[in-house]
């Protein structure tokens, strides 16, 4: 069995510098998961005393908050800091970015679309700036639901494929005068979607790792199995099956931009071992 790795994989700048945020202020508390990776959660829990809780109201004046790479609403960040909560903000800039876009263009008298899951932490922080019409969609069918008038400006959730992304700004571009399209998608989303296509393409077996609650890493799954049907989706290495490997040579391996080197190499261990 050959086990190669993609050309770019794991760890983005955003997740790198949340964690760092994280570990420099022990006995704090994240609003929300600081990245959908649970084993690395637990991580900073046990070694740098970083708990985790989704109520707004179990901060109190003087503790410590840090806020997720994912962000949170306007609404939320005010309310942390009128209770005198200390917040650290550890929200990616790639997510920062779309959020300035969205208050601007609103301000400015845009009808604001957001390209992205409308249940996902970061979109409801991104929408929470708009001070207009917002709306939010995944597919072009969506735009059957709603009427959209005068000029319109565009994001996108940072993890979403930038194929989808083109199919809904051209359905806005033929329809509307005025688009303003901002493509925030961030690069190491773009480098890992390349990177796992092309690996998928010459491999027989392929496994991505990350959590299955992670969007960047749901989207490098199916992209994988599109190239390589035989494509499973892991958290841990407990989850391999010896199966999946019977008659295969070629394995591929990549992570979510979530994923920590440890699961990754964890993972490449367990699999040399019930391959040999």
């Amino acid at each position: 069995m050959n086990i190669s790795l993609a050309e770019n994989y794991g760890f983005c700048f955003g997740v790198k510098r949340a964690i760092k945020i994280a570990e420099e202020n022990q006995n704090s508390r994240t609003y929300g998961p600081l990245i959908h990776n649970t084993q690395e959660i637990e991580r900073l829990e046990s070694d740098f005393k970083v708990g985790l809780t989704d109520r707004l109201d179990d901060f109190k004046a003087g503790e410590t908050a840090v806020v997720r790479t994912h962000g949170i609403t306007k609404d939320e960040l005010a309310t942390l800091r009128e209770r005198q909560v200390e917040v650290v903000n550890a929200t990616c800039p790639y997510v920062t970015k779309p959020q300035n876009i969205v208050q601007e263009m609103s301000a400015e008298g845009y009808t604001v679309v957001i390209f992205g899951d409308e249940e996902h932490p970061e979109i409801k922080g991104v929408k929470s700036y708009a001070q207009g019409a917002v709306y939010t969609v995944l597919h072009v069918k969506d735009f059957e639901k709603i009427e959209i008038v005068g000029r319109v400006a565009i994001v996108a959730q940072t993890t979403r494929k930038v194929e989808d992304f083109l199919e809904i700004t051209e359905y806005l571009v033929k329809r509307y005068k005025e688009v303003r399209v901002f493509n925030t998608i961030c690069n190491a989303t773009l480098e890992n979607q390349e990177a796992v296509e092309a690996l998928a393409k010459k491999s027989d077996v392929m496994i991505v790792i990350g959590g299955k609650n992670s969007s960047n890493t749901k989207q490098l799954y199916t992209i994988s199995k599109d190239f390589c049907p035989d494509s499973h989706l892991i958290e841990s290495p407990q989850e391999l099956e010896k199966i999946w490997f019977d008659t295969k040579q070629e394995c591929g391996i990549s992570a979510g931009a979530s994923t920590p080197d440890w699961i990754i190499q964890d993972v490449i261990a367990k699999i040399k071992e019930i391959t040999a």
